[in-house]
Protein backbone atom coordinates (compact mmCIF):
# COMPACT_ATOMS: atom_id res chain seq x y z
CA UNK A 1 0.00 0.00 0.00
CA UNK A 2 1.20 3.52 -0.95
CA UNK A 3 1.32 5.66 2.10
CA UNK A 4 0.85 9.77 1.26
CA UNK A 5 0.39 12.76 3.09
CA UNK A 6 -2.02 15.55 0.99
CA UNK A 7 -1.61 19.01 1.94
CA UNK A 8 -4.97 20.59 1.28
CA UNK A 9 -7.66 22.74 2.64
CA UNK A 10 -11.78 22.49 2.68
CA UNK A 11 -12.81 23.68 -0.71
CA UNK A 12 -9.78 22.85 -2.67
CA UNK A 13 -11.05 21.27 -6.21
CA UNK A 14 -7.84 20.77 -7.13
CA UNK A 15 -7.35 18.60 -4.56
CA UNK A 16 -10.22 16.58 -5.39
CA UNK A 17 -8.41 15.98 -9.23
CA UNK A 18 -5.61 15.24 -7.86
CA UNK A 19 -6.64 12.42 -5.49
CA UNK A 20 -9.13 10.97 -8.55
CA UNK A 21 -6.37 11.20 -10.59
CA UNK A 22 -3.65 9.02 -7.76
CA UNK A 23 -6.14 6.49 -7.33
CA UNK A 24 -6.59 6.16 -11.01
CA UNK A 25 -2.96 5.89 -11.87
CA UNK A 26 -1.16 4.46 -9.10
CA UNK A 27 -0.45 0.61 -8.89
CA UNK A 28 -1.70 -0.20 -5.85
CA UNK A 29 -3.98 0.75 -3.01
CA UNK A 30 -3.13 4.45 -1.56
CA UNK A 31 -3.57 5.74 2.03
CA UNK A 32 -3.79 9.34 2.39
CA UNK A 33 -3.15 11.33 5.08
CA UNK A 34 -4.60 14.55 4.79
CA UNK A 35 -3.39 17.71 6.24
CA UNK A 36 -5.13 21.16 6.27
CA UNK A 37 -3.13 23.80 6.17
CA UNK A 38 -6.10 25.90 7.35
CA UNK A 39 -5.22 25.42 10.91
CA UNK A 40 -2.00 26.14 10.85
CA UNK A 41 -0.49 30.05 10.19
CA UNK A 42 3.13 28.25 9.13
CA UNK A 43 1.39 25.70 6.76
CA UNK A 44 -0.55 28.09 5.42
CA UNK A 45 2.63 30.30 4.56
CA UNK A 46 4.32 27.00 3.17
CA UNK A 47 1.54 25.57 1.08
CA UNK A 48 -1.19 28.43 0.83
CA UNK A 49 -0.43 29.07 -3.22
CA UNK A 50 0.65 25.08 -3.48
CA UNK A 51 -2.01 23.32 -2.84
CA UNK A 52 -2.33 20.53 -3.27
CA UNK A 53 1.19 19.17 -2.25
CA UNK A 54 1.66 14.96 -2.61
CA UNK A 55 4.51 14.29 -0.33
CA UNK A 56 5.37 10.67 0.23
CA UNK A 57 7.51 9.08 2.95
CA UNK A 58 10.75 10.56 2.70
CA UNK A 59 9.70 13.76 2.81
CA UNK A 60 9.84 14.27 -1.00
CA UNK A 61 6.97 16.65 -2.27
CA UNK A 62 4.82 17.06 -5.68
CA UNK A 63 3.32 20.56 -6.47
CA UNK A 64 0.84 20.65 -8.91
CA UNK A 65 0.73 17.03 -8.96
CA UNK A 66 -3.22 17.24 -10.94
CA UNK A 67 -1.10 17.54 -14.09
CA UNK A 68 -1.02 14.21 -15.62
CA UNK A 69 2.75 14.26 -16.76
CA UNK A 70 4.10 16.02 -13.34
CA UNK A 71 1.99 13.19 -11.29
CA UNK A 72 2.86 10.27 -13.76
CA UNK A 73 6.82 11.00 -13.82
CA UNK A 74 6.32 11.50 -9.70
CA UNK A 75 4.92 7.64 -9.57
CA UNK A 76 7.18 6.35 -11.97
CA UNK A 77 10.36 7.33 -10.47
CA UNK A 78 9.19 5.72 -7.39
CA UNK A 79 7.95 2.16 -9.35
CA UNK A 80 4.40 3.32 -8.11
CA UNK A 81 2.78 4.14 -11.79
CA UNK A 82 0.06 1.70 -13.20
CA UNK A 83 1.17 1.85 -16.96
CA UNK A 84 -2.00 1.08 -18.79
CA UNK A 85 -3.91 3.44 -16.70
CA UNK A 86 -1.98 6.53 -17.86
CA UNK A 87 -2.29 5.02 -21.24
CA UNK A 88 -5.79 5.12 -21.22
CA UNK A 89 -5.65 8.68 -19.50
CA UNK A 90 -3.62 10.02 -22.43
CA UNK A 91 -4.38 8.08 -25.68
CA UNK A 92 -7.33 10.43 -27.08
CA UNK A 93 -10.51 7.57 -28.36
CA UNK A 94 -10.20 6.69 -32.05
CA UNK A 95 -13.01 8.50 -33.82
CA UNK A 96 -15.70 6.48 -35.78
CA UNK A 97 -17.70 7.83 -37.87
CA UNK A 98 -21.01 9.22 -37.37
CA UNK A 99 -23.41 6.91 -37.42
CA UNK A 100 -25.67 6.94 -40.81
CA UNK A 101 -22.64 8.49 -42.82
CA UNK A 102 -21.61 7.29 -46.09
CA UNK A 103 -19.43 8.89 -48.57
CA UNK A 104 -20.43 9.48 -52.73
CA UNK A 105 -18.09 11.15 -55.34
CA UNK A 106 -15.69 11.77 -52.55
CA UNK A 107 -18.37 13.83 -50.53
CA UNK A 108 -19.11 12.67 -47.06
CA UNK A 109 -23.15 12.83 -46.06
CA UNK A 110 -24.70 11.64 -42.94
CA UNK A 111 -27.96 10.29 -42.63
Amino acid sequence: MIQLSIYTTLGCHLCVQLESLLVTMANQEVSLHRIEISDDDALVKRYGVRIPVLMDGNGEELDRGFDIERLSAWLQARGWLDEASLAALTTPPESAPPIGAHQRSGRRYLG
